[in-house]
């Protein structure tokens, strides 16, 4: 059983409960919003995102504010795994090098 699964047990059996995380969970972000956990995800502050987009540091936290329970995640160091797609759609080039 996954660390996560233990984890939600024992959520569930104290009374609370988590989100599990929708592998389509990064298409629910608008456009800005994707932009912006990208680039959190990247490694820049606040600051160099809302510089980088031309708004204020405190516009970009009200963004990861909102991203973050649409991901099903609580920390900023999660926003690359969340963001990662799980299924992707083979390149054309790859289809054909495995097709008989």
């Amino acid at each position: 059983m996954s660390w996560s699964e233990r984890a939600r047990r024992e959520l569930r059996a104290s009374g609370e409960s988590s989100r599990r995380r929708d592998p389509a969970a990064r298409d629910q972000l608008t456009a800005q919003e994707l932009q912006i956990a990208q680039l959190a995800a990247g490694g820049l502050s606040n600051r160099q995102i809302g510089q980088q987009l031309y708004v204020s540091h405190r516009t970009i936290s009200t963004h990861l504010y909102r991203i973050f329970p649409k991901l099903g995640i609580t920390a900023r160091g999660e926003l690359e795994t969340a963001l990662v797609t799980p299924t992707r759609m083979p390149l054309r080039d790859e289809r054909e090098r495995t097709m008989p």
